[in-house]
Protein backbone atom coordinates (compact mmCIF):
# COMPACT_ATOMS: atom_id res chain seq x y z
CA UNK A 1 0.00 0.00 0.00
CA UNK A 2 1.43 3.38 -0.94
CA UNK A 3 -1.11 5.48 1.28
CA UNK A 4 0.33 7.68 4.46
CA UNK A 5 1.02 4.55 7.15
CA UNK A 6 -0.60 7.01 9.73
CA UNK A 7 -3.89 7.15 8.05
CA UNK A 8 -6.57 4.82 8.86
CA UNK A 9 -9.19 5.57 6.67
CA UNK A 10 -8.47 7.25 3.38
CA UNK A 11 -11.06 7.83 0.87
CA UNK A 12 -10.76 9.25 -2.65
CA UNK A 13 -13.90 10.76 -4.69
CA UNK A 14 -16.47 7.78 -3.77
CA UNK A 15 -19.44 7.37 -4.50
CA UNK A 16 -21.79 5.75 -1.67
CA UNK A 17 -24.82 4.00 -2.14
CA UNK A 18 -27.79 1.92 -0.57
CA UNK A 19 -30.75 0.21 -1.87
CA UNK A 20 -32.60 2.72 -3.26
CA UNK A 21 -29.56 4.35 -5.00
CA UNK A 22 -26.75 6.67 -4.89
CA UNK A 23 -26.21 8.90 -1.49
CA UNK A 24 -23.40 10.37 -1.19
CA UNK A 25 -20.98 11.43 -4.63
CA UNK A 26 -17.06 12.86 -4.51
CA UNK A 27 -16.40 11.89 -0.95
CA UNK A 28 -13.14 12.68 0.06
CA UNK A 29 -11.75 12.13 3.52
CA UNK A 30 -8.65 10.99 5.40
CA UNK A 31 -8.27 10.08 9.18
CA UNK A 32 -5.45 9.23 10.89
CA UNK A 33 -4.41 7.11 13.78
CA UNK A 34 -5.60 8.20 16.92
CA UNK A 35 -8.12 10.84 15.88
CA UNK A 36 -12.05 11.41 17.17
CA UNK A 37 -13.85 12.19 14.74
CA UNK A 38 -17.66 13.33 14.99
CA UNK A 39 -19.69 12.56 11.50
CA UNK A 40 -22.84 14.44 11.93
CA UNK A 41 -25.63 14.79 9.48
CA UNK A 42 -29.67 14.62 9.34
CA UNK A 43 -31.60 11.57 9.06
CA UNK A 44 -31.24 10.20 5.47
CA UNK A 45 -28.56 12.33 4.99
CA UNK A 46 -25.54 9.52 4.13
CA UNK A 47 -24.36 8.79 7.79
CA UNK A 48 -25.23 4.78 8.19
CA UNK A 49 -24.37 4.07 4.22
CA UNK A 50 -21.26 5.67 4.86
CA UNK A 51 -20.42 3.46 7.66
CA UNK A 52 -21.07 0.70 6.10
CA UNK A 53 -18.98 1.31 3.41
CA UNK A 54 -16.33 1.62 5.77
CA UNK A 55 -16.87 -2.22 7.51
CA UNK A 56 -17.46 -3.36 3.75
CA UNK A 57 -21.52 -3.71 4.03
CA UNK A 58 -22.02 -1.73 1.20
CA UNK A 59 -19.54 -1.84 -1.93
CA UNK A 60 -17.43 1.60 -3.42
CA UNK A 61 -18.98 1.86 -6.98
CA UNK A 62 -16.40 4.26 -7.74
CA UNK A 63 -12.95 5.78 -6.47
CA UNK A 64 -10.69 5.06 -3.92
CA UNK A 65 -11.35 3.50 -0.44
CA UNK A 66 -8.53 2.03 2.50
CA UNK A 67 -10.04 1.25 5.87
CA UNK A 68 -6.91 -0.61 8.29
CA UNK A 69 -4.61 -1.29 5.41
CA UNK A 70 -7.28 -2.87 3.43
CA UNK A 71 -8.14 -1.56 -0.28
CA UNK A 72 -12.37 -1.65 -0.34
CA UNK A 73 -12.09 -1.28 -3.53
CA UNK A 74 -12.67 -5.01 -5.30
CA UNK A 75 -12.60 -6.73 -1.28
CA UNK A 76 -13.28 -10.10 -1.99
CA UNK A 77 -15.54 -11.60 0.41
CA UNK A 78 -13.32 -13.66 2.10
CA UNK A 79 -11.34 -10.76 3.36
CA UNK A 80 -14.41 -8.87 4.84
CA UNK A 81 -14.18 -10.83 7.85
CA UNK A 82 -10.28 -10.24 8.24
CA UNK A 83 -11.50 -6.16 7.94
CA UNK A 84 -14.07 -6.57 10.35
CA UNK A 85 -11.23 -8.31 12.88
CA UNK A 86 -9.20 -4.96 12.67
CA UNK A 87 -12.82 -2.61 13.60
CA UNK A 88 -14.72 -2.63 16.85
CA UNK A 89 -18.38 -1.64 16.06
CA UNK A 90 -20.71 0.06 18.11
CA UNK A 91 -24.71 0.24 17.25
CA UNK A 92 -27.53 2.40 18.33
CA UNK A 93 -29.52 -0.74 19.03
CA UNK A 94 -26.32 -2.48 21.00
CA UNK A 95 -26.79 -5.84 18.87
CA UNK A 96 -26.47 -7.67 21.58
CA UNK A 97 -27.12 -11.22 22.36
CA UNK A 98 -29.41 -11.95 24.59
CA UNK A 99 -29.41 -15.54 25.31
CA UNK A 100 -25.69 -15.50 26.91
CA UNK A 101 -25.17 -13.30 29.73
CA UNK A 102 -22.42 -10.25 29.58
CA UNK A 103 -19.52 -12.35 29.32
CA UNK A 104 -20.32 -14.78 27.04
CA UNK A 105 -21.41 -12.07 24.72
CA UNK A 106 -17.65 -10.99 24.46
CA UNK A 107 -16.28 -14.49 24.79
CA UNK A 108 -18.53 -15.42 21.71
CA UNK A 109 -16.51 -12.49 19.95
CA UNK A 110 -13.07 -13.75 20.80
CA UNK A 111 -13.37 -17.47 20.00
CA UNK A 112 -15.20 -16.35 17.10
CA UNK A 113 -12.01 -15.00 15.92
CA UNK A 114 -9.72 -18.04 16.89
CA UNK A 115 -8.93 -17.53 21.08
CA UNK A 116 -9.35 -20.90 22.81
CA UNK A 117 -7.08 -20.48 25.78
CA UNK A 118 -9.59 -19.94 28.56
CA UNK A 119 -7.60 -17.74 31.06
CA UNK A 120 -6.55 -15.59 28.64
CA UNK A 121 -10.08 -14.72 26.87
CA UNK A 122 -10.73 -14.16 31.04
CA UNK A 123 -8.42 -12.21 31.39
CA UNK A 124 -9.07 -10.26 28.16
CA UNK A 125 -12.79 -9.82 28.73
CA UNK A 126 -12.46 -8.69 32.90
CA UNK A 127 -9.97 -6.08 31.28
CA UNK A 128 -12.43 -4.32 28.72
CA UNK A 129 -15.35 -5.08 31.38
CA UNK A 130 -13.26 -3.16 33.73
CA UNK A 131 -12.08 -0.34 31.46
CA UNK A 132 -16.29 0.21 30.66
CA UNK A 133 -17.25 0.09 34.56
CA UNK A 134 -18.95 -3.44 34.59
CA UNK A 135 -16.41 -5.92 35.83
CA UNK A 136 -19.34 -6.41 38.33
CA UNK A 137 -21.77 -7.22 35.59
CA UNK A 138 -19.89 -10.10 33.78
CA UNK A 139 -22.74 -12.44 34.90
CA UNK A 140 -26.09 -9.79 34.29
CA UNK A 141 -28.13 -11.29 31.60
CA UNK A 142 -27.87 -8.51 29.33
CA UNK A 143 -32.22 -7.95 29.94
CA UNK A 144 -31.15 -7.29 33.24
CA UNK A 145 -29.29 -4.42 32.41
CA UNK A 146 -30.47 -0.34 31.82
CA UNK A 147 -30.07 1.02 28.00
CA UNK A 148 -26.63 2.52 29.59
CA UNK A 149 -25.18 -0.68 30.58
CA UNK A 150 -25.97 -2.52 27.33
CA UNK A 151 -23.87 0.12 25.18
CA UNK A 152 -21.16 -0.11 27.47
CA UNK A 153 -21.36 -4.11 27.04
CA UNK A 154 -21.74 -2.93 23.12
CA UNK A 155 -18.29 -1.07 23.51
CA UNK A 156 -16.84 -3.27 25.33
CA UNK A 157 -17.78 -5.86 23.10
CA UNK A 158 -16.27 -3.61 20.24
CA UNK A 159 -12.97 -3.42 22.06
CA UNK A 160 -12.31 -6.90 23.16
CA UNK A 161 -10.71 -8.01 19.94
CA UNK A 162 -8.01 -4.61 20.45
CA UNK A 163 -9.20 -3.46 17.20
CA UNK A 164 -7.18 -0.44 14.86
CA UNK A 165 -10.43 1.40 14.77
CA UNK A 166 -13.85 2.00 16.63
CA UNK A 167 -17.00 2.67 14.57
CA UNK A 168 -19.95 3.63 16.32
CA UNK A 169 -23.19 4.30 14.45
CA UNK A 170 -25.29 6.69 16.57
CA UNK A 171 -24.04 5.17 19.81
CA UNK A 172 -25.95 7.64 22.36
CA UNK A 173 -29.21 7.61 20.04
CA UNK A 174 -31.43 5.48 22.35
CA UNK A 175 -30.13 6.80 25.61
CA UNK A 176 -31.24 9.88 27.76
CA UNK A 177 -29.14 13.04 27.75
CA UNK A 178 -27.19 11.83 31.48
CA UNK A 179 -26.70 8.54 30.15
CA UNK A 180 -25.58 10.01 26.83
CA UNK A 181 -22.66 12.09 28.24
CA UNK A 182 -21.68 9.29 30.76
CA UNK A 183 -21.29 6.90 27.17
CA UNK A 184 -19.57 9.88 25.23
CA UNK A 185 -17.27 10.64 28.07
CA UNK A 186 -16.09 6.68 28.39
CA UNK A 187 -15.54 6.84 24.21
CA UNK A 188 -13.60 10.06 24.63
CA UNK A 189 -11.44 8.27 27.67
CA UNK A 190 -10.70 5.31 25.79
CA UNK A 191 -9.78 7.53 23.03
CA UNK A 192 -6.76 9.34 24.62
CA UNK A 193 -5.67 7.05 26.93
CA UNK A 194 -5.02 4.47 24.78
CA UNK A 195 -5.10 6.13 21.20
CA UNK A 196 -7.79 3.89 19.68
CA UNK A 197 -9.25 5.76 17.20
CA UNK A 198 -13.15 6.70 16.87
CA UNK A 199 -15.44 7.53 14.33
CA UNK A 200 -18.80 8.60 15.63
CA UNK A 201 -22.01 9.20 14.23
CA UNK A 202 -23.83 11.67 15.76
CA UNK A 203 -26.89 13.81 15.90
CA UNK A 204 -26.46 14.94 19.56
CA UNK A 205 -25.04 18.30 19.04
CA UNK A 206 -25.13 18.62 23.21
CA UNK A 207 -22.47 15.96 23.08
CA UNK A 208 -20.59 17.82 20.88
CA UNK A 209 -20.01 20.73 22.63
CA UNK A 210 -19.42 18.99 25.44
CA UNK A 211 -16.65 16.51 24.33
CA UNK A 212 -15.11 18.53 21.06
CA UNK A 213 -13.50 17.18 18.51
CA UNK A 214 -13.24 17.23 14.45
CA UNK A 215 -16.57 17.25 12.92
CA UNK A 216 -17.25 15.51 9.23
CA UNK A 217 -20.54 16.30 7.69
CA UNK A 218 -22.84 14.75 5.08
CA UNK A 219 -24.85 17.68 2.88
CA UNK A 220 -25.96 17.96 -0.09
CA UNK A 221 -25.26 14.63 -1.70
CA UNK A 222 -21.18 14.87 -0.22
CA UNK A 223 -19.35 15.02 2.77
CA UNK A 224 -18.19 17.94 3.78
CA UNK A 225 -14.83 17.81 5.51
CA UNK A 226 -13.07 21.45 6.83
CA UNK A 227 -9.86 19.82 7.02
CA UNK A 228 -10.19 18.57 2.89
CA UNK A 229 -11.31 22.56 1.96
CA UNK A 230 -8.71 24.99 0.82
Amino acid sequence: MNMDQEQIITLKDVTISHEEGVVLRHVNFTMNKGEFVYLIGKSGAGKTSLLRTLYAENPIEDGQGEVCGFNLVGLKRRQIPMLRRKLGIVFQNFRLLHDRNVYENLAFVLRSIGWSDKQMINDRIMEVLNAVGLADKADYSTHKLSEGERQRVGISRALVNTPELIIADEPTGNLDPITSSEIMHLLTEINQKSGMPMLISTHDFMMIDKFPARVVCCEDGTLVDPQQED
